[in-house]
């Protein structure tokens, strides 16, 4: 009985000593050549970053894709032509999961000063492109600290939508980052006892999703009440319309 609670203390103090030290797992290594590839015949690129854990796929982001396709319909409409290119924020393995946890409670330091430098070097080389580093929910807590990342010299090629960022991190206030809040939103506002619910119904729902056959992630299982952004509300996309006016036209 000793031996077996001295393995698993053991195993714990590994396992604490790892989560706090271990080596960081870089999610998505995006080459700037093979942006600038894809990017070739487009003025705008439009970073993207879902909620979560950050790996949902472009087409199954339903909380969030709309809102992409609506800003790349109204840069069409000025005459932009622009490409989305997602940014995976988690290796689906378990030790991906584990770093970008750590990631989490650093406010993803690390991931995002890894692509704010990606990203500058694709400026560099082609000082013509603009790119919107857009997230949603710890999405938009990546972007920020991503744009916050970009250096002096080339910010001015930038900017960064925040859509819905949780109320536990506070951006400092800039004209080139679009912080869209709003006050239905529970995770926005921080009320404990809705988060809570929605927290402790979460494994329920994602266990009828599975029993249905439905593909739901954790993160999808967890509602929360008022974190719902949609470009058919005249607020959210009035509000993201007039911010890109400002920056890129």
């Amino acid at each position: 009985m000793q031996t077996s609670k001295k393995i698993i203390l053991t195993l714990i103090v590994f396992g604490c000593l790892f989560f706090l030290f271990g080596p960081e797992i870089v999610p998505t290594d995006l080459q700037p050549e093979e942006i600038l590839n894809m990017a070739a015949d487009n003025d705008v690129i439009i970073i993207f970053n879902s909620g979560g854990w950050g790996d949902t796929p472009l087409e199954g982001a339903e909380d969030f894709y709309p809102i992409i396709e609506g800003i790349q319909q109204t840069l069409n409409d000025w005459g932009y032509k622009s490409i989305v290119i997602p940014y995976n924020r988690t290796r689906d393995t378990f030790w991906g999961k584990i770093s970008s946890t750590r990631e989490f409670f650093s406010f993803f330091d690390f991931s995002s000063g890894v692509l704010a430098k990606e990203l500058e070097l694709v400026v560099e080389n082609s000082p013509d492109k603009k790119i919107i580093i857009a997230g949603l929910s710890n999405g938009a807590v990546f972007a920020t600290e991503t744009y916050k990342k970009i250096s002096g010299e080339v910010k001015d090629s930038f900017c960064a939508l925040s859509v819905g960022p949780p109320f536990w991190y506070q951006a400092p206030p800039s004209e080139d980052i679009l912080q869209l809040k709003s006050r239905a939103d529970t995770l926005v506002e921080g009320e404990p006892k809705v988060l809570f619910s929605s927290l402790f119904k979460a494994p329920g729902r994602w266990l009828t999703a599975k029993l249905e056959g439905k593909n739901l992630t954790l993160g999808q299982a967890l509602e929360t009440p008022g974190h719902v952004y949609a470009w058919s509300s005249p607020e959210v996309r009035s509000e993201i319309v007039d911010f890109l006016e400002n920056k890129l036209r």
